[in-house]
């Protein structure tokens, strides 16, 4: 992935609109959305945001706010299997479209997505219930 193309096409302004879109989608989704704890859509919006302008555009607030991204550990206390996988890649697929991400970089930013998306998995195939830690 090149990190300067994207941001160079794209900007932040494009990761801000993209992150926005995506997060219009997840309350109604009948996966992902009961991933999510109430209340907190806005801090989550923020904490993608942040982290995704920290690994493409070196970016520190990220870091500044939450230390290390350490994703698997704060991703563990859901279930994540190829259903959830694929579903976040589908809907980040939707926002990049809905915030209209030119094709060069949303390829190299699905390549990524997926990636990132499939490192999290922490079910075998077959998956299991989602839920939300308390």
């Amino acid at each position: 992935m090149n990190e300067n193309f994207i941001m160079e096409k794209v900007g932040r302004d494009g990761i801000e609109r993209m992150v926005k879109h995506f997060y219009k989608r997840v309350p109604g989704d009948s996966i992902l959305g009961p991933m999510y704890p109430e209340g907190d859509l806005v801090g989550a919006e923020e904490r993608l945001r942040d982290f995704l302008l920290f690994r493409l555009a070196g970016d520190e607030t990220y870091t500044q706010k939450r230390g290390h991204p350490r994703l698997r550990a704060r991703h563990m206390p859901f279930q994540i299997g190829i259903r959830e996988r694929d579903r976040w890649v589908e809907l980040m697929d939707a926002a990049m479209d809905d915030a209209d991400i030119v094709e060069d970089a949303k390829a190299m930013l699905h390549d990524f997505f997926l990636q990132v998306a499939d490192f999290l998995r922490n079910m075998p195939e077959g998956g299991g219930v989602n839920f939300r830690p308390r």
